[in-house]
């Protein structure tokens, strides 16, 4: 009897665990949500303004495109210590990756010829 009282406890202990764990990490993936959206709304105009400035083949127009959409922040590459985003955003078929930390913009007409950062 007394084994079966404490698995009884165990298997409680084991679910309230459970579902503590699954609460946090809705929580926090909410919260990281949220915070993705407010840096993307807050890079979105300079990313635009570089983009339509950078020099390239293939001119990048935001303002007067057909066809535009924000993929948003779509890599990050560890250097060092430090985290380096990029924004992306797309025109007529026109990539542009934007560096919010360098204020500097590159043009790629095609996914798989850009460069990567």
């Amino acid at each position: 009897m007394t084994i079966q009282r404490i698995l009884l406890a165990l298997v409680v202990l084991l679910a309230a665990g459970l579902a503590g764990s699954f609460y946090m990490n809705w929580k926090t993936l909410g919260q990281l949500r949220t915070v993705k959206a407010f840096v993307e709304s807050s890079v979105f105009a300079d990313a635009v303004a570089a983009c339509e400035r950078a020099q390239s083949t293939t001119p990048f127009k935001w303002t007067g495109g057909k066809q535009t959409a924000v993929i948003g922040v779509s890599s990050v590459k560890l250097n060092k210590d430090t985290i380096i985003p990029s924004y992306t955003l797309v025109a007529d078929s026109v990539f542009c990756d934007y560096d919010p930390i360098k204020k500097k913009a590159d043009i790629g007409s095609n996914f798989l010829e850009r460069e990567t950062f």
